[in-house]
């Protein structure tokens, strides 16, 4: 098998019109992962898209690509990330592709892939998609060309699975709710899923114009949501990012609550009901608070490597159902075969009723431990693991802070930075070593 070349942590991405990302190469990329798909027999792969402008244009260079490999498209339109998960599986698909770079700005776009039951295509599966992306395009006689058609009720299918996250004997009546849909792939869904549960529903973030995906709005840029959920006098505020996937809370007090605190709350409300199914897999930038406070209730706590594709092979590897990661990446394996901002946020709604307590209370259960993320632009070519001065200045960091903190020092596998994470006790020591590291980071780069 060759190297990976295009496949990333989360499909493949790139800024459209530079480097390999074009137009040309999305064809053979759909050329590519129809061949491979057929292979299994033929079939249809149902293509959802977010709300960038190049989405038009990469729609159509995919579908030609898989056309021309012999595979019908179902296309979708704009669509969250689970959804052409979830409708990849009651379509009875053969894949699900997405047309999405998640929370990038609009410049960017990427293509993921589902199998057939909705989760991650497989490594061995890509792994050939870009072997075969290396063969001359043949297409198949004409007879056997695929063909391609619209779906008409895709949203209100996903609708009615997001709804059925909420048990039978609870809606949300009475309940202030602001949402926030990044002007993204949830824009037309997100409200509706809240609106037919009985919520009093504010929407922000809902008038895209191909261009204003995540700016300024979404689980990226919550400050909107803030100033919207204390004018409204909100009971809960939900951000979503591009693609619906994720998502940040704000509780009636204007405050924060990101994906540790999600994932926690969801943990020990369902670890009282005998409900959670093992324990809860995080990042290795969950925040310490978080697993100290797993710990004294008695939940095991594993981390797994940054990317909700390895939170995944930890949930599947030890058995258990939840986990996530810091950034509001929340899978529940038991209601979702992926990250699911919208069913997440239900599942949060649904302890907020069944408890009787608002967000604020249910959050207090953990106490954060100071962190500070700092990025670093990443110069291609650049390995910060393989740079002595770097390593030796995240070494004496970690002895600085003891066992009373940690650093984590790694690329990003979506976007082209260094990510330089220091946590501990103390905020101005935090600060001062994150700092630190980050410039020994960009001299290195510079003088490379």
């Amino acid at each position: 098998m060759t190297a990976r070349r295009y496949f990333g942590t989360d499909g493949v991405r790139g800024t459209v019109g530079e480097g390999f990302f074009t137009p040309d190469f999305v064809l053979r990329l759909g050329w590519a992962a129809g061949t491979v798909l057929r292979a299994q027999g033929r079939g249809a792969v149902v293509v959802g898209k977010d709300t960038r402008v190049s989405g038009y244009m990469l729609e159509s260079a995919l579908e030609a690509g898989l056309s021309a490999a012999g595979m019908d498209c179902v296309l979708l339109g704009p669509m969250p990330t689970p959804a052409v998960a979830y409708l990849t599986r009651t379509f009875h698909a053969r894949a699900g592709i997405v047309i999405s770079a998640s929370h990038n700005a609009y410049p960017d776009n990427g293509i993921k892939l589902f199998a057939a039951n909705g989760e991650k295509l497989p490594d061995a599966l890509e792994a050939r998609i870009e072997e075969c992306l290396g063969q001359p395009l043949v297409m198949v006689p004409p007879t056997e060309i695929g063909k391609a058609r619209r779906a008409v009720d895709a949203a209100g299918r996903y609708i009615e699975f997001c709804k059925r996250a909420m048990p039978d004997h609870l809606d949300l009546r009475g309940l202030k709710v602001v949402v926030d849909a990044a002007n993204g792939a949830a824009y037309q869904v997100a409200p509706a899923v809240f609106t037919e549960l009985g919520a009093s529903v504010t929407a922000i973030g809902v008038s895209p114009d191909g261009f204003n995906i995540n700016r300024d709005c979404g689980s990226t840029a919550p400050q909107a949501l803030q100033r919207e959920v204390l004018a409204q006098a909100a009971d809960i505020g939900v951000a979503l990012d591009g693609d619906a996937d994720r998502l940040i809370l704000v509780d009636a007090s204007g405050e924060l609550v990101d994906g540790d605190e999600i994932l926690g709350l969801l943990a020990l409300a369902r670890h009282r009901v005998g409900r959670l199914g093992g324990g809860v897999v995080g990042t290795l930038m969950s925040n310490f608070g978080l697993e100290r406070a797993l710990s004294e209730a008695g939940i095991a706590f594993a981390r797994a490597k940054v990317g909700d594709r390895h939170v995944m092979e930890q949930l599947r590897q030890r058995g258990w159902q939840l986990g996530g990661e810091t950034s509001g990446h929340v899978i529940s394996l038991d209601r979702s075969t992926t990250g699911d901002g919208l069913i997440t946020a239900l599942q949060v709604l649904a302890v907020m009723r069944e408890s009787g307590l608002r967000l604020g209370e249910l959050k207090r259960f953990m106490v954060k431990y100071p962190q500070r993320l700092v990025n670093v632009k990443l110069v291609a070519g650049y390995d910060p693991d393989a740079c002595p001065i770097v390593q030796r200045a995240v070494e004496e960091a970690q002895a600085d802070l003891s066992d009373r903190g940690r650093v984590l020092l790694r690329k990003s596998g979506t976007e082209p930075l260094v990510r330089v994470m220091v946590e501990g006790q103390d905020a101005t020591q935090v600060d001062l070593l994150s700092e630190r590291i980050a410039e020994q980071v960009r001299v290195a780069m510079a003088t490379r």
